[in-house]
């Protein structure tokens, strides 16, 4: 499954979700995605997970942790994967641009006391499609060993920093910061 084909599953899942800014609406997505690559077969859930995986690997980044880690005033690694799952579940557009700079997140009219911003379930999508958990896991483990080595290999990008200094997140991050730490 090529970015364009992942992301159209996305965007149709999110047709009619009233509002996937909430964990609750990104958990719905990730239920409308896992139900729509049950009805594709195997080969779509699998390649749908093949590339969720490669978009993970590339928004793998210091600033986009920084940001979630401002936005749910924390985040340990677990949560930034939960993190990417709903951030994902805002779309292609919303996700491009959060890659590229986090701080367009500040964008979103997010209200600040909502730290529930994960979509979990967005990574295991595609097992409705398989019998068992097991068989999903057997079938994707194969893909991958058909794709160069290092292609899902997660390597922190970007430079790290303090994201409990305020000078350092409002330096990074102005918008996050004005809704986050004022």
């Amino acid at each position: 499954m090529d970015e364009d084909e992942f992301w159209a599953v996305v965007e149709a899942a999110r047709s009619g979700v009233d509002d996937t800014r909430t964990g609750e609406g990104a958990e719905e997505v990730a239920e409308r995605v896992d139900e729509r690559l049950a009805a594709a077969g195997r080969e779509a859930a699998v390649g749908f997970s093949l590339r969720y995986d490669l978009l993970a690997a590339r928004s793998y980044d210091w600033s986009l942790w920084g940001a979630a880690y401002l936005m749910k005033g924390g985040c340990s690694d677990d949560a930034f994967d939960y993190f990417r799952g709903w951030l994902v579940a805002q779309g292609r557009t919303v996700w491009e641009r959060a890659v590229e700079d986090p701080d367009t997140l500040g964008e979103l009219g997010i209200d600040p006391d909502d730290d529930f911003l994960e979509g979990e379930d967005m990574l295991g999508v595609g097992r409705a499609a398989f019998d068992s958990a097991e068989d999903f896991y057997a079938a994707l483990d194969a893909a991958r060993g058909e794709l160069p080595a290092g292609s899902f290999d997660l390597e922190l990008t970007g430079d790290d920093f303090d994201h409990e200094d305020d000078a350092q997140i409002r330096a990074r991050f102005p918008r996050l910061a004005a809704i986050y730490l004022d």
